[in-house]
């Protein structure tokens, strides 16, 4: 019987046509925000589903109101554990693409100055690179061993980067075939280029789009200047009375309900782990923690609510200059939620604060864009210590828990729906620029994090 250094074997001599998948899955552009690639959404879902079938998983893909949804199951010995894994194949849009060094779906390994390699395009660490991460795993475990040491339910999306208003009530009407006993989730990252991590705390999410309208035609400037509302100033009024310019507080009302204070001994932890505000900001050009006063960047992110302006348009945008007076202007507002923190309370209570503050011949129109709550990984989840001696043995650096400053609404729909903890076990970097030009996975996550997945494995079967 093959044992474990047979199959991590197997992994190294599978990376370069492992490599050539991938890039195949990176060159189909997948975003699922933008109608125009809804064809290139399901061609995604058919090379997976043909890529997973060629490992004898039974394969389907599901129809959804919007983009389709690929399962894939393959039974594991005989009273071995089974275990769900989460993906999706969408990815976000490139704009602007004239800050990308090459096609972004034209994937490209690139070799860094210090002679560590990359891999370019985009989706290539959100969450293709993540999910073939798991696949070529899946395929070294088979290839050697002639089957998986647990069984598997793939389950990949095409809506994450767009909402995932469809996912919830997928789960549930098939919530049977579905059945397991653990999730496990790659769209997160280590601590640093040497150490893994698992993520046990995740911040919820609540997106909000708005429109001021005032005018019924935009106006010239010069003839309506002064006179007539502007709505982006009424819209910039707005969004600068949603912070406390002292303090860094949100001001919507109720915004603070159900957020816990961050205990003394895990700011202590997180001091001794974490990068310094210099060191973690300092990485993109910046020096300062620009949020609430009194926590730390790693606590702002980690471990406390947000509001951010995502986007904001209206007006002449094109080159060159117009003297135009705008009827409409748009924002794109999201707020990160920690603790117990309502999505729906904080989406009225964020509607509210704009209708108070729009003039009597303006009209606001709103539109939202998704909503979840935070989520946190029981500390005392047994699975939880094997993974981590399991990632400890691969990287021989002690692996650590650690929080994330974004959201994955999926972790409490898995909970929601099919009554599973999930296990957020990712590779990416803090410097993947994902949803950014240029974004990479390193080439080390995904060879590393191919091994790491057969140990983790190897690990639930115990």
């Amino acid at each position: 019987m093959p044992g474990p250094m047979d199959v991590l074997q197997k992994v190294d001599d599978n990376l370069e046509l492992g490599l050539e998948r991938l890039f195949a899955f990176l060159r189909i552009p997948s975003i699922s925000t933008q109608a125009s690639h809804a064809k290139d959404c399901r061609l995604a879902a058919e090379w997976l589903k043909a890529e997973l079938s060629s490992l004898n998983f039974a394969t389907v893909i599901h129809e959804t109101p919007g983009h389709p949804i690929v399962v894939a199951r393959r039974e594991g010995p005989a009273g071995a554990p089974h275990v769900l894994f989460y993906g999706h194949y969408d990815v976000q849009p490139v704009d602007p693409l004239s800050l990308w060094n090459s096609d972004p779906f034209d994937p490209q390994l690139v070799s860094n100055p210090d002679g560590a390699k990359e891999i370019r395009a985009r989706g290539a660490a959100d969450d293709k690179g993540q999910v073939m991460t798991f696949i070529e795993a899946c395929r070294a475990l088979i290839e050697s061993d002639g089957e998986l040491p647990v069984g598997v339910t793939v389950v990949i999306e095409g809506e994450e980067e767009s909402g995932g208003e469809n996912l919830l009530p997928f789960l549930k009407a098939h919530s049977d075939e579905l059945k397991a006993d653990l999730a496990l989730i790659c769209d997160t990252g280590m601590l640093d280029a040497k150490t893994p991590a698992i993520t046990t705390m995740l911040r919820g999410m609540v997106g909000e789009e708005v429109t001021i309208v005032g005018a019924d035609r935009d106006l010239h400037s010069g003839m309506f200047g002064n006179a007539a509302r502007n709505p982006i100033q009424v819209l910039c009024d707005i969004i600068s009375d949603l912070r406390d310019g002292a303090t860094g507080r949100v001001t919507l009302a109720g915004f603070y309900d159900g957020v816990p204070d961050l205990p003394d001994s895990v700011r202590a932890q997180w001091r001794e782990i974490g990068p310094t505000d210099r060191d973690s900001l300092g990485a993109v050009g910046l020096r300062w923690a620009a949020g609430e006063q009194g926590y730390s960047a790693l606590e702002q992110t980690w471990s406390r609510p947000s509001c951010e302006i995502n986007g904001i348009s209206g007006g002449y945008e094109e080159d060159g200059f117009k003297t135009v007076l705008p009827s409409r202007a748009v924002a794109k507002i999201s707020f990160r939620l920690v603790g117990e923190q309502n999505p729906e309370s904080v989406r009225a209570s964020f509607r509210e604060h704009v209708r108070a503050r729009v003039p009597s011949d303006c009209t606001v129109e709103f539109r939202p864009y998704g909503g979840s709550r935070a989520s946190v990984v029981p500390a005392d989840m047994p699975q939880l210590a094997s993974a981590l001696a399991a990632l400890t043995e691969e990287w021989g650096t002690q692996a650590t828990v650690i929080g994330c400053g974004g959201s994955i609404p999926v972790v409490g729909e898995v909970k929601e729906a099919l009554g599973l903890d999930t296990l957020l076990i990712g590779f990416g970097l803090d410097d993947d620029r994902i949803h950014s030009p240029n974004e990479k996975y390193s080439l080390t996550s995904f060879h590393k994090g191919a091994r790491s997945w057969v140990r983790v494995l190897k690990a639930l079967a115990q």
